[in-house]
């Protein structure tokens, strides 16, 4: 369907500000108040065409880099003994390795947006890119706790820009139709990272010094998405935003392949509507304003609370501790191979994942999200409950050297691989959808 069968309707540098008025209350969302983009439809809007999957490949290397740098410290841990002390490292010292990444993550998801806005989707990506191999680097030649850290610290500021950035540009390079479902290339890249950074740690798990070559890895994919980065588009609103029109038509009629032109050329003139409608509030409206219509307009506040409220149950179900920790989780109740079996976790992770892409949009994602947390809750008691079990002996206390019941050792990683499978098919997948759909 579109809106105006004119054939005169052209893009191209011209201005008609009547065109984009008409078009612009035509298309305003009756519930917000705004202008929506998902009212003009194209013909083929919902199919995915090889440019726009090249497009979201490409930037969810960025999800692989996060997924990589936050499953291959699990490996690392238990391997890096006394490489950078006098002393085995210590669990504090883990814990300040662990926790600078999410310092960091902090620090680079608050900067990116804002930063963005001003200098475009490419460019925080890139620096994104420099930072995570700046991180590798660190972490690889380093000979201090300290070192480590800071390496750490690096590498969380890239996952924060990547965590930030790569669904925004993906929803913004994608047909409107389409970019809750593209987004969520992105969350298999993650899983995929998580897999290949826990088969490499178990490579390299008893080689001497192999640490440095699991956290050192980490660049490669960071060099790989800075060279192909010059190829890709940047995210129209930003080329609109320059006033670059004539490219934001070509990119359009890339991404909407088997629209007409007069279909792009609406498609143009209502984001050239949208985003002229942003610039005006931002200069019209001071910054608490602008806050205050997030929490006070009923729509804007159901929408933040729905999307930020599923990340946040995300970020606090335990699931990035579990990857943190598995292998020296699993170290600790007696398997030879704690990277190895760690491997059993991440790759439950990434199956059910892509189970979860499949029958997400047949089951529908608040079904998913009712029937998913009973799995994981259950997950998690059945291992709380064989831990009890496992440790009466050691006064309830995981003792390293002990020689625990290997059934209960079995029973706990089952537990976990149970509550993996429950967290990838809901609270693993269904935020991501829902922010790139909802926001």
């Amino acid at each position: 369907m579109s809106l105006s069968k004119d054939k005169d309707v052209q893009i191209s540098i011209q201005h008609n500000e009547k065109i984009d008025d008409s078009i612009a209350e035509v298309v305003r969302d009756q519930a917000t108040g705004e202008i929506s983009e998902a009212a003009v439809r194209a013909e083929g809007e919902e199919t995915v065409t090889f440019f726009v999957w090249i497009l979201a490949i490409a930037s969810s290397i960025s999800g692989l880099l996060f997924g990589y740098d936050t499953g291959v410290i699990s490996g690392a841990l238990v391997t890096i003994g006394s490489d950078l002390g006098p002393a085995q490292l210590s669990n504090g010292q883990k814990e300040l390795i662990t926790s600078a990444t999410t310092l960091g993550a902090l620090i680079g998801g608050l900067a990116g947006g804002m930063i963005s806005d001003f200098v475009g989707r490419k460019p925080v990506l890139a620096a994104a890119n420099v930072i995570f191999i700046g991180g590798a680097v660190t972490q690889a030649v380093c000979h201090t706790v300290a070192a480590m850290i800071g390496g750490r610290f690096l590498i969380g500021v890239g996952v924060g820009l990547a965590a930030c950035m790569v669904p925004l540009f993906i929803a913004e390079l994608s047909p409107t139709k389409l970019r809750g479902r593209l987004v969520t290339v992105n969350v298999v890249f993650i899983t995929s990272g998580q897999v290949i950074s826990y088969g490499i740690g178990a490579a390299f798990e008893s080689s001497p010094g192999g640490w440095r070559w699991m956290v050192g890895l980490g660049a490669v994919p960071a060099a790989l998405q800075l060279v192909l980065l010059p190829f890709l588009p940047e995210s129209p609103r930003i080329l609109v935003r320059r006033g670059n029109l004539e490219q934001t038509r070509r990119n359009m009629a890339k991404i909407y392949a088997y629209a007409t032109p007069e279909q792009v050329a609406q498609k143009v003139l209502i984001l050239r509507a949208s985003v002229q409608e942003s610039i005006d509030i931002q200069n019209n409206t001071t910054f608490l304003q602008r806050f205050r219509s997030i929490l006070t307009v009923p729509v804007n506040r159901r929408a933040l609370i729905v999307a930020c409220g599923l990340q946040a149950f995300q970020q606090l179900c335990g699931f990035n501790t579990l990857m943190y920790y598995s292998a020296t989780l699993f170290k600790s109740i007696g398997f030879d191979k704690p990277t190895a079996v760690g491997l059993i976790v991440a790759g439950t992770n990434f199956i059910f994942t892509l189970v979860a892409l499949k029958y997400v949009d047949i089951i529908g994602r608040r079904k998913i999200m009712i029937f998913t947390p009973p799995g994981m809750i259950f997950g998690l008691a059945l291992a709380s409950i064989s831990f009890y079990y496992l440790t009466k002996s050691t006064g309830g206390v995981l003792v390293e050297g002990t020689k625990y019941s290997k059934t209960w050792s079995g029973i706990i990683l089952f537990s976990m691989v149970f509550y993996i499978a429950s967290y990838a098919t809901g609270l693993g997948n269904v935020p991501w959808q829902a922010s790139g759909s909802i926001l």
